[in-house]
């Protein structure tokens, strides 16, 4: 019986560490307009498909609005490089909404939080590195 224990816990132990070293990403999504709609929320682990492609971001995730900051946690990412687009999607209906002439009419952001000029930033430059432990990265609704 001994042996049995000492047989599971060689061989659960490793498993169990490896749960524990994930790190923990915390979001804090700054300067929504109003707590109206949803949060959407895409993360990104390469250049291909940033920042809106649904298909290619690793994680989607939807979260309601509150003001003054709307805060998320993920804990299941492994450590690596990552970079985040977010829209505020008052109306829910699951697109950035833009005027005529192609100008966002609801709020939107990128980890690092990069000057935007004529369009949407490079995966490079919203990108940022997550280790062991926590990190919490604040993102600018614009």
């Amino acid at each position: 019986m001994k042996a049995f224990l000492l047989f599971l816990l060689l061989t659960c132990f490793p498993l169990l560490m490896e749960a524990q070293e994930k790190p923990l990403l915390e979001v804090e999504i700054l300067q929504a307009k109003s707590n109206s709609g949803m949060i959407r929320v895409l993360v990104f682990q390469q250049a291909d498909g940033f920042p809106d492609d649904l298909n290619k971001a690793i994680r989607s995730i939807s979260i309601p609005s509150t003001l003054p900051t709307s805060k998320l946690l993920i804990e299941d990412l492994d450590a690596g490089t990552y970079a985040i687009s977010i829209i505020h999607d008052e109306n829910l209906n699951g697109k950035l909404d833009t005027n005529p002439v192609g100008y966002p009419t609801e709020r939107f952001g990128f980890s690092n939080n990069p000057k935007i000029y004529f369009g949407p930033p490079s995966f490079e430059k919203a990108a940022f590195k997550l280790d062991k432990g926590s990190k919490t990265v604040q993102i600018r609704l614009k």
